[in-house]
Parts: C-alpha cells; sequence; structure tokens
C-alpha cells in the first residue's frame, strides 16, 4: 500500500487526454500529472506549462518515479501500449473500449494478474447524469417490471473529418466509438444478455467507416434497443424506459463532457444537468397517467480517478473491475459477429460472465 502521491504518465494528447484524462487526474486528490507523452509538446504546455512532454512511450515507461500510466491513443494501439506499460511494472488505466479484439484484452488481463499490476478501463459513463437518475429510478422500483429500454447517443456530424476515428483501421467507426458506453451501461443495469443483434451502416457522404447503429439486446425481460447516429439533426430521447407501473423519458446529453471541454478543468456544477426527465406514472385514484418531473442525481466523472487513487494508495474496489470492461468487449465482439452473419449471436455462459445483476452498484 502506498501513502505518498501518485506519480501519473499520459500517454496521448488528443480529445481523450486533454479534455477527460488531464483535467480529471489534476483533480484527483492523492495524484500528480507529471508527463505527457505527445507529438505536439506546444499544444501540452499551452494547457499544462508545468508539465513535462515526451515524444515517445517508452521513454515514459522507463521512469521510475511513474506509479500510474493512462492510455488515451487511437483504439488499435491500446493493446501493445498496455502491455509496454505492463511490463515495466505500471499500473495502467486506459481509455474505452479495453481493445479492439476479446482476445487482446484476455492476454491483458492475464499479464496484468502474472505481474500483480491493477488494470482498469476508463468507462466513464457510468458516472452520467441521467444514467445516475435511471438507476436510481429503477432501484426504487418506480415503473415497476421494466419491459422496454432504448438507450441513445445521437449527434449531428454531417462532414467526415479526417480523424482516426472516422479512418478505415481496426477500432474506427461508431460501434467502437459510442457503443461501448451504452453497452457498459445497460450491463450496469440489467447484466448480460442472452443475445444480440447488431445493424451497421454507413450514411453519410464521403464516409469510410459505420457512422450509425441499431443494436438489439435479449433478456428474459425487457426488450433493450441501442442506438447512435451521426445524422440525427432534431434531438431524440437519450432513454426511454417503460413499466408496469409507467415511463421515464429524458431527453438532453449529460453535461459534463461539453463543460471539460469548455473549461478543461473540473468547475463547480460539473456534473449537474439542468435537462430534468419525465415520469410518467400510474394513479390509483383515476385512469389518466400522472406526470412529473424527474429531479436529476449529479453526474460525477472524477469518481472514477478518485476511485483509482483509492484503489492504489488504500487497497479499496477498482472503480471499475475488469471483469465488467471484458464483459463490454464480448459484447463488442459479438455486435460485429451479427452484422457480418446478419442473424442473432447468442452470448455463452462462461467463466462467469453471464451474470443477472440487477440495480447492482
Amino acid at each position: 500500500m502506498k501513502t505518498h502521491t501518485l506519480s501519473v504518465g499520459l500517454v496521448g494528447y488528443g480529445q481523450a487526454g486533454q479534455v477527460f484524462h488531464a483535467p480529471l487526474i489534476q483533480a484527483t486528490e492523492g495524484m500528480e500529472l507529471v508527463a505527457v507523452v505527445s507529438g505536439d509538446a506546444e499544444r501540452v504546455h499551452a494547457d499544462l506549462p508545468e508539465v513535462e512532454v515526451l515524444a515517445k512511450a517508452p521513454a515514459l515507461f522507463a521512469r521510475r518515479d511513474i506509479d500510474l500510466v493512462v492510455i488515451a491513443t487511437p483504439n488499435d494501439t491500446h493493446f501493445p501500449l498496455t502491455k509496454a506499460a505492463l511490463a515495466a511494472g505500471k499500473h495502467v488505466v486506459v481509455d474505452k473500449p479495453f481493445t479492439v479484439t476479446l482476445s487482446e484484452a484476455r492476454l491483458l488481463r492475464t499479464q496484468a494478474d502474472n505481474a500483480e499490476r491493477t488494470l482498469s478501463v476508463f468507462h466513464n459513463r457510468r458516472w452520467d447524469s441521467d444514467f445516475l437518475t435511471l438507476k436510481g429510478v429503477l432501484k426504487e422500483g418506480t415503473l415497476g417490471r421494466v419491459v422496454s429500454l432504448e438507450s441513445r447517443l445521437d449527434r449531428f456530424r454531417s462532414t467526415v473529418t479526417d480523424r482516426w476515428r472516422e479512418n478505415h483501421r481496426p477500432g474506427g467507426g461508431i460501434w467502437y466509438d459510442l457503443g461501448p458506453h451504452l453497452l457498459d451501461q445497460v450491463v450496469q443495469l440489467f447484466g448480460m444478455p442472452r443475445a444480440i443483434l447488431l445493424e451497421l451502416a454507413t450514411l453519410r457522404d464521403g464516409a469510410e467507416v459505420d457512422d450509425d447503429f441499431l443494436c438489439l439486446l435479449e433478456y428474459d425481460g425487457p426488450r433493450v434497443t441501442l442506438q447512435a447516429s451521426s445524422l440525427v439533426a432534431d434531438p431524440t430521447p437519450r432513454f426511454r424506459v417503460h413499466g408496469t407501473l409507467g415511463s421515464y423519458v429524458k431527453f438532453g446529453q449529460d453535461p459534463q463532457e461539453a463543460r471539460l471541454k469548455e473549461s478543461l478543468a473540473v468547475v463547480a456544477g460539473l456534473g449537474n444537468d439542468p435537462d430534468l426527465g419525465r415520469l410518467t406514472l400510474a394513479s390509483d385514484e383515476s385512469e389518466i397517467p400522472a406526470v412529473h418531473e424527474q429531479p436529476n442525481r449529479p453526474g460525477d466523472y472524477p469518481a472514477f480517478y478518485t476511485g483509482v487513487a483509492e484503489m492504489l494508495l488504500h487497497d479499496a474496489p477498482p472503480p471499475v473491475p475488469l471483469d465488467g470492461a471484458m464483459e463490454v468487449m464480448e459484447l463488442l465482439e459479438a455486435g460485429l459477429d451479427s452484422y457480418r452473419q446478419a442473424r442473432w449471436v447468442r452470448l455463452k455462459e462462461a467463466n462467469g460472465l453471464l451474470r443477472q445483476r440487477l440495480h447492482r452498484r
């Protein structure tokens, strides 16, 4: 168990590193961001003048003063960089998705176990305001037995840009970009599904990779639909959930990403979402359902790195257990199998992955 401040090295200073990881690390008690690996030192120093910038990741991994390495690079580099960091004896946080294949994820989990190093994946949307609110509504039984859940992350980005997520390379496309968020959230609510059906589409002019998906998950109970698109100009519900006692509908997306982009810092009220959800509930006294505003629970992205610090300094449980990241990888891969074969793909009950964890914390 450590008692001193954790020295953190960040690999990558694109949007993930600049907007999410660097501000959250800097705001975490017990952590100090001491070095960033980037080919653009000027950009890093404009935001972080006191932080050392290294040109290559091996130079960071070789430093004995670095306790924790954070990988915030293109998806297809997660595996080799995490493997190298673990081999150098570092604890590692890797941005989602964990890797681009389930086999790579399994290899890294084995390597981390053998090295007795901690390995965690940044599934930050477990701390979205709307998701935390929905978890509370379901935990309290407000909707009764849930019969259907729709979860969407839509954007309007009609112009294809020259960035790695838009290029035809492993881990590119919207399924690997937004799919991990939606899959991780629904597994937190209902556990692993029995089967998955995925449709991918490439809709924008000039697009090389998928920019729209529709995913169906089969459960014993609720019908679950996950969707994301880059060509949705009119706002769609972030969540639409129906149960035997009523419905919960939420428009508007969690504000934390937008506020971090604007400030590059953890500011007061970071997770306060002004867009209230709507509960429509059955009434004992009338056949007309009653409509209520549902107060939002505050979002809390800083909770991830606070959890990492508590894990490394005080032996607390990990904020995102690796089993959860493995489940998301299994679903990402099964989804691709479904798309390629144009059929439902059933998930095998193996290694304890198929566990129903309704309302788990």
